[in-house]
């Protein structure tokens, strides 16, 4: 594969982060089958002559097996209840020397895994860890001229997640299954992905063997229902209007607040139209597989509501500062709307949790997980990651946009409103543009792509998820990425200059039409037209990645322009979560030019961090702190909905009146 380079050389700089006290939110996560090591007797030292052997080459430095192995499970397209393993000796690394990035990662890595595993607990299931370990063989030697794609070990087709033991036993020289089958049949989850080798964890290897509905994803989902159900379908109903009120209809220039209703919606969608469009829908497709796709429009679709509902209430209880700046979001509402109810001290309780959540957002969603899938594409385009000279200086390619970032949001939300109008237009165009180029080269597969993910969405592939892995990844996804229900949003349509919170509430639907049903979607076809979900032509495509390869696969230089608009993407999203994060530290600390700069200092040293650090720490901690937001907001939208409703009355009783100009 043909990768455009670019040639330099750097040096240091790094860290310090807060650690914020979260109680365990239930999030459940996949029960797995371990993969683990046997004392054999038959040595992978055998097998690895042997192929060396065949390639006429010299045996080099010996190396134990230890924990350097890797296991990719696929789904087998002869026999589609049956998945095959494939068993690789890991290429070793090449320094053995850790870089500064790796140095940072090591030392976070314990605080993202600890909140991690706060938010996501679930109760423990018995009987279900089984363990596949790689043989513990001593000196075996793994050829070092084969640092990217590593040894085959052995192939082995015909498995399941029943047969599992038995035929390792039977037919494996080098792996074995410890643990005990649970006695019902499980929900068989996808191990591993199609296009990419999953290394063992301590030497051992986990195949998902069954999966429970995560609590918080029930959360979102029944509130985006309930709120589509008791709006009567706003969020189809009210489409039309929507676009109107952004086009400049039925507003008034002078009615108090600090942005239009189009600024609003562009730093709201630069908020929401991040790389969780571009990285987030390829996780989802890797964990999921392409049926994943369609639940995600759906929630998509069905979380517009609750986007209404949430901006509405957002500019309602929205206050005004002495110098004219807005400040409103669910840290208003729930403490002043559950006030009013009675229930002043459990909407304090709310207010202040949801606002430390919000902060822990900003830091992780809003700009670990950005910044570190900004410079994974920028490694992707310099040479891949194991030429590329940029491998290994991830912090100063944060130092580099943190300075950029800072520059930005020094100005507050009218800044951010400016520079969010212009980019979020262009960067939705240059990508959206790119997947049509990709979708018009490949138009005859366009129809099957849509096929496989309307039967994958109902009936997935026995190694692809299931129908609740599918579901969950689906919904999970979508959630990340456009926010419904979170809250985020009405942070920055709270600034909207309007007299009827309810015309605000009805732009923000569109919010989740265009991030996830469009930009999303587009994303997601262009991953399976192009086949590169289940094609392992690259070993290590994860993330933003398998989603460069994708765009490649077509036109050698689009990497190059994808990375043009990873990077549009990852600042908008970040100088928009900085006014969240902002906003919601100004609610817990207090209003003032030395708490501004306290957590605009924080949020610049995080975008260091987040670009050093692996995805899957900075994955976990995003996820931790977004969907722990949604907590205490959905409580709050649930008693406030009514309000909600009868904004949405007063404001179309305008408009019928001829107050205001009607509607086309």
């Amino acid at each position: 594969m043909n990768r455009f380079r670019l040639n330099s050389q750097p040096s240091l700089l790094a860290l310090s982060c807060l650690i914020l006290s979260i109680p365990s939110v239930l999030l459940g996560e996949s029960n797995g089958t371990k993969i683990v090591p046997e004392e054999t007797n038959t040595s992978i030292e055998e097998t690895v002559l042997t192929e060396q052997k065949k390639q006429g080459t010299s045996p080099p430095t010996s190396k134990a097996l230890g924990n350097d192995f890797r296991i990719r499970i696929t789904h087998d397209k002869l026999d589609k209840k049956t998945f095959k393993l494939e068993l690789q000796a890991k290429p070793s690394a090449k320094s053995t020397e850790p870089s500064l990035d790796q140095r940072i990662n090591s030392f976070i890595a314990p605080i993202t895994d600890t909140i991690s595993s706060l938010v996501f607990w679930a109760p423990a299931v018995p009987d279900l860890q089984l363990e596949i370990v790689a043989d513990s063989v001593k000196n075996l030697n793994i050829p070092q001229n084969s640092q990217e794609d590593g040894i085959v070990l052995e192939v082995l087709p015909g498995l399941t997640i029943e047969n599992l033991k038995e035929q390792l036993q039977q037919r494996s020289k080098h792996l074995r299954v410890k643990g005990v089958l649970p006695d019902i049949r499980p929900l068989e989850n996808r191990a591993g992905s199609k296009n990419n080798w999953r290394s063992a964890a301590n030497g051992k290897f986990v195949v998902p063997c069954q999966s429970t509905v995560p609590a918080v994803v029930l959360w979102l989902v029944t509130g985006a229902i309930i709120f589509t159900l008791y709006l009567r379908f706003v969020n189809f109903r009210y489409f039309r209007l929507a676009i109107d009120i952004v086009c400049g209809k039925h507003s008034d220039p002078t009615d108090k607040g600090e942005v239009s209703h189009f600024q609003a919606l562009s730093a709201a969608l630069s908020g929401t139209v991040g790389l969780g469009n571009i990285a987030g829908v390829a996780v989802a497709i890797s964990l999921g597989g392409p049926g994943a796709t369609f639940w995600m429009i759906i929630a998509g679709l069905l979380g517009m509501s609750s986007k209404f509902v949430e901006c509405t209430l957002g500019v309602k209880y929205r206050k005004f500062g002495e110098d004219g700046r807005t400040y409103g979001g669910p840290m208003y509402y729930l403490r002043d709307g559950l006030a009013k109810r009675g229930w002043g001290k459990m909407g304090k309780i709310f207010a202040i949790f949801f606002a430390v959540m919000c902060v822990g957002g900003s830091l992780g969603g809003g700009n670990m997980f950005q910044i570190n899938q900004a410079f994974a594409q920028f490694v992707n385009v310099t040479g891949g990651p194991q030429e590329s000279w940029a491998q290994g200086y991830g912090w100063l390619f944060g130092l580099v946009v943190a300075a950029l970032v800072a520059m930005v949001i020094i100005g507050g939300i009218r800044s951010i409103a400016r520079a969010t109008s212009k980019i979020v237009p262009l960067m939705c165009g240059i990508y959206v543009l790119a997947a049509i180029v990709v979708l018009i080269a490949r138009i005859n597969e366009v129809p099957g792509a849509f096929a496989l993910i309307l039967s994958e969405a109902f009936n997935p592939q026995a190694v692809t998820g299931g129908f609740v892995g599918v579901l969950i990844q689906g919904f999970k996804r979508a959630a990340f990425s456009n926010e419904a229900g979170i809250g985020s949003a009405s942070i920055a349509h709270s600034a909207v200059r309007t007299k009827f919170p309810a015309s605000e509430g009805l732009v923000s639907l569109l919010e989740p039409f265009i991030d996830t049903v469009v930009v999303c979607t587009m994303t997601a076809l262009v991953i399976v037209v192009t086949g590169q979900w289940e094609v392992g032509a690259s070993s290590f495509a994860e993330g933003v990645s398998l989603t460069s390869d994708s765009f490649e696969s077509v036109i050698g230089w689009f990497p190059l322009l994808l990375t043009l608009a990873v990077l549009l993407f990852a600042f908008s999203t970040m100088i928009t979560w900085s006014y969240y994060g902002q906003q919601a530290w100004a609610f817990v600390f207090g209003r003032g030019r030395q708490a501004d700069l306290t957590y605009k200092l924080i949020f610049c040293l995080c975008i260091i961090l987040g670009s050093a650090m692996s995805l899957d720490k900075v994955i976990g901690f995003s996820d931790a702190m977004i969907f722990a937001m949604c907590f205490p907001n959905l409580i709050g939208l649930y008693f406030l909905m009514p309000e909600a409703r009868r904004e949405l009355a007063i404001y179309l009783s305008e408009i019928r009146k001829g107050r205001l100009a009607a509607p086309k």
